[in-house]
């Protein structure tokens, strides 16, 4: 099998799991964290290296990073925790029709306890408008809500530019960075984004762990959503698990000193398949290739069925949309945003290459792609969007 899906998840880095297994041991590592005692305070000096690796990773302090167990709940903190704290009636929100499911729908949910949501659409490149963003803005405005990058496209989102109009109008500002962290060089000690979250299990890391970054100054408030402990800062009670938390830090580590030659090698890898792909005819981009992260490529191919093209690739681990919502069958709402039907959205594939993909394996997935697009073409010529 050739993966090509590591924007839904990426294996366990060798050095991550050798870190992880130092704390899943009988002799060591088994302490709880909070407790006041050798084998506690063992485990606690672990949480707090690893805290300050975390923070290293996107220019913050080692006190603004929560843990929680992944992006997900990271982002209902952030939102949920947000406006609870301010006052959930005559809150208005704003954020856009093609985030993560996590922030959609955590923003539906607020809509239910009369949150008032604005719901911005993206340009044909897939980025939200930085102009959109502030011409949205109203009185009662308390919280605005994008992702870094897109997990279907990988279009970024002008962060930096948005972030110092936000703070100078005092709104909060909550960001997805699962997929730009380890892509993308981050510093929030530079770009005044008050709220960030982080998933382990994208960059190499373990499932089952993420963080949340949580401004000190000016000081974000939060309701908290899990009670019991007031571990967190208050914030996100629960026992941590130690070796999970090793493996987030070790990862942002890694990821961290490998930024700028990742991103490098991703970027090459996507332009060897894009250029490949785009020989057939009939093939389209969806996202502008100028701001795209290096490790996204997602492509229309018209004139075939999504399902049966997927089908006719057993070898080839690709996405048709976010892994979080593929279990719906519809062709993928992000596309659809950006003006695409739902025979060309569901006839989509999203490539995104790691570490250890391969030149060679490139072509061979190219090859593969071709191969299948040709012949159900030359099956049903009549297929709406064949050429």
């Amino acid at each position: 099998m050739i993966y090509l899906d590591h924007a839904a998840t990426t294996p366990l880095d060798a050095d991550v799991r050798a870190q992880m297994l130092r704390w899943m041991g009988d002799d060591a590592g088994f302490g709880n964290p909070a407790s006041d005692h050798a084998a506690g305070r063992q485990a606690r000096a672990a949480v707090e290296q690893a805290r300050a690796q975390v923070a290293a990773l996107i220019g913050a302090q080692a006190q603004e990073i929560i843990y929680t167990s992944g992006a997900t709940e990271s982002n209902n903190l952030a939102l949920i925790g947000a406006l609870e704290f301010r006052g959930l009636q005559g809150a208005h929100l704003i954020t856009s029709r093609v985030e993560h499911k996590a922030v959609v729908d955590t923003c539906r949910y607020l809509q239910t306890q009369g949150v008032r949501v604005t719901w911005l659409e993206p340009q044909a490149s897939g980025a939200v408008a930085a102009q959109d963003v502030l011409a949205a803005l109203r009185a009662d405005t308390v919280l605005v809500s994008l992702m870094w990058v897109n997990n279907e496209t990988g279009a970024i989102n002008p962060i930096a530019q948005l972030a110092p109009e936000l703070r100078a109008r005092g709104v909060l500002f909550h960001v997805d960075a699962v997929q730009a962290a380890g892509k993308l060089a981050i510093d929030l000690a530079q770009v005044p984004v008050d709220l960030l979250s982080l998933s382990a299990h994208k960059i190499y890391g373990p499932k089952g762990i993420g963080a949340l970054f949580v401004r000190k100054r000016p000081r974000a408030r939060l309701a908290a959503q899990i009670h019991g402990g007031g571990h967190e800062q208050g914030m996100r009670s629960g026992t941590l698990a130690t070796h999970q938390i090793v493996g987030l830090g070790t990862a942002c580590e890694i990821a961290r000193t490998r930024l700028d030659a990742d991103a490098a090698h991703l970027r090459a890898r996507c332009a060897e398949l894009e250029q490949r792909l785009r020989a057939l005819p009939g093939v389209l981009r969806n996202g502008a290739a100028e701001i795209a992260a290096p490790h996204v490529l997602n492509l229309s191919f018209s004139g075939v069925d999504g399902e049966s093209l997927r089908a006719r690739l057993p070898d080839l681990a690709v996405s048709s949309g976010s892994a979080c919502s593929s279990a719906t069958r519809e062709p993928s709402y992000v596309l659809r945003a950006l003006g695409r039907d739902d025979v060309l959205a569901g006839a989509s594939l999203r490539f995104s290459p790691g570490r250890s993909t391969t030149a060679a394996q490139i072509q061979q997935a190219a090859d593969q792609v071709i191969d299948a697009v040709q012949f159900l073409r030359a099956l049903a010529p009549n297929h709406p969007g064949a050429r």
